[in-house]
């Protein structure tokens, strides 16, 4: 297939694509911001579109819903659409594919018109990731390859912590459909960047045997996880036909086609790159760290503005510093491997940094604000920050160059559903963890108890003098000891969880010990020349 419009494009010289080549990762870091972006900044317009589109809560969640599944059933087939559309005709088709699915989203007046439109956004930006991070390793030369994917994690770990802060701004400032048509101008400036800087692959390989099935099979069984995994919660698991349907179904689809690609001749996933150690444990490694990077910022918002009383705005605002801390670290970490200083060292240096930032969640309190939240949050950034990076060099570096756009499409597949079953998890955990603390803490509260005494009688004085009377009072006073104590439980709940996290991350450590191959870094021979 040709290029799209080439008469924009620059020459494909070598000597030119590494002139330009922080060019190209600034367009590539700019097409995953935007992909990124929208995973988050549709949550806080959601009452606004309830209202308008006339649907209730459990409805509108499908608009969020469709937009994740299509993504991750994109995901792990970008490396085989790079190949056979071109990677420069790839990345161009789906960031039109995207803008264009932005712009009727905004337009949209139905339900249904929407998801559909979510669902075609999706698509579109599913493959931008993957196909990104594969063109950064083709374009940069090995020695500058921390620095190529240090610009490429600070869009990372930045776009989805600010779909908030942006979402509540922009749906505050004007309405809800804006959300979306600020991508138009950004989709526009990326998409003639691809077309003006992205080369296509020097490694493509096209496949005349497309394995159509296999297709089939892996659209169906990560689609149904998915939905399984976004579902699960709200429909109490396995309790429900529904989620037993989309566990058996995904089961089932994702066996078949392991099977199928493993028997192929051109797979569309090539899952044999799996028997490589390095990979596999990098996999296990990034599934975790997308679980802990995903539920904390789950968690947070709900904490903040269940028990604390911030709004949207404010939440995004407060988690911001976290999301510049992470970014910036990128470049320290980038120095740090290019000075010599081993993967495992940062990783390990920034895994204890995230535990003691996990620690500090867990001394939040219902009074904890604003000068609380700053540290534990710039940490929090910080510490996954030296974590991502060298993970993700370390984990590839055992892989081929020609098998990298396959490989990148596994590895933020991993880490996508690592942040699906994290959130799902920390939900659950959630509810069963606060009734669990609230049953310890009812035990403390038997009526004989003079503490309990003296604050019911106070808060039953307290009401009497705003006008009501004695059993009035009364019942206001068990109401309030009631919300306090389902406050407290909560608060508990929330501060196990953050524990957890940290403790998970450090508990895999170990891994790096079956990750001895150093990242690409100063390695023989330039990828790009």
């Amino acid at each position: 297939m040709k290029p799209f419009l080439p008469g924009l494009l620059r020459s494909n010289s070598p000597e030119a694509i590494h002139r330009n080549r922080f060019i190209i990762a600034a367009t590539v870091t700019l097409a995953c911001v935007l992909e990124l972006l929208d995973t988050s900044i549709v949550n806080v317009a959601v009452p606004h579109m309830m209202g308008t589109l006339g649907a209730t809560l459990d409805e509108i969640t499908w608009v969020s819903i469709g937009y994740v599944v299509a993504n991750v059933i994109v995901l792990p087939i970008s490396g085989f659409l790079a190949n056979q559309f071109g990677r420069r005709n790839y990345l161009a088709l789906s960031i039109l594919v995207f803008t264009v699915a932005s712009w009727a989203c905004g337009n949209s007046t139905s339900l249904g018109e929407l998801v559909f439109w979510r669902i075609i956004q999706g698509l579109g930006g599913g493959g931008l990731i993957a196909t990104a991070q594969a063109t950064l390793y083709e374009v940069f030369p090995s020695k500058e390859m921390a620095t190529a994917m240090a610009i490429f994690g600070m869009g990372i770990m930045f776009g989805p912590s600010l779909g908030p802060t942006v979402g509540g701004w922009i749906t505050d400032t004007w309405s809800w459909p804006w959300i979306f048509y600020i991508n138009l101008p950004l989709g526009a400036i990326a998409l003639v960047a691809v077309l003006s800087f992205v080369p296509d692959s020097a490694h493509r390989r096209i496949v005349d045997a497309v394995d159509y099935l296999g297709l089939a099979l892996l659209a169906v069984g990560v689609g149904a996880l998915q939905l399984m995994l976004e579902r699960g919660e709200k429909q109490d698991w396995f309790q429900s036909n529904e989620i037993i349907t989309y566990a058996i179904a995904s089961f089932l689809s994702l066996f078949a086609f392991a099977i199928r690609q493993l028997e192929f001749s051109h797979p569309v996933v090539n899952l044999r790159i799996m028997r490589d150690v390095q990979f596999s444990m990098g996999l296990v490694f990034t599934f975790c760290l997308g679980a802990a990077l995903f539920s904390t910022v789950f968690l947070f918002p709900v904490y903040a503005q269940t028990l604390i009383g911030f709004d949207a705005f404010q939440t995004g605002m407060i988690i911001l510093p976290s999301a510049l801390a992470a970014a910036f670290t990128m470049p320290i970490a980038a120095k740090l491997l290019a000075r010599g200083v081993p993967a495992h060292f940062v990783i390990m240096a920034g895994a204890s940094v995230f535990m003691y930032a996990m620690w500090g969640h867990h001394l939040f309190t219902t009074q904890s604000g604003q000068a609380d939240f700053f540290w534990p949050l710039l940490l929090r950034g910080f510490g996954l920050g030296l974590v991502f990076m060298p993970l993700n060099n370390l984990t590839l570096a055992s892989i081929s160059i020609s098998e990298i756009p396959n490989a990148t499409g596994m590895y933020n597949l991993v880490r996508q559903l690592g942040g699906s079953v994290g959130i799902a998890l920390s939900a659950t955990l959630l509810t069963k963890l606060e009734n669990t603390k609230r049953a310890g803490l009812v035990t403390h509260l038997a009526e004989d108890n003079a503490s309990v005494a003296d604050r019911v009688n106070a808060f039953s004085h307290l009401f009497m003098g705003k006008g009501s009377t004695a059993f009035e009072a009364t019942h206001k006073a068990y109401a309030l000891i009631d919300q306090q104590v389902n406050g407290q439980a909560m608060m508990l709940a929330f501060s196990d969880l953050f524990l957890v996290f940290g403790i998970i991350i450090c508990s895999l450590l170990p891994l790096l010990f079956w990750m001895r191959k150093p990242p690409r870094l100063a390695q023989a021979g330039d990828v790009a020349h």
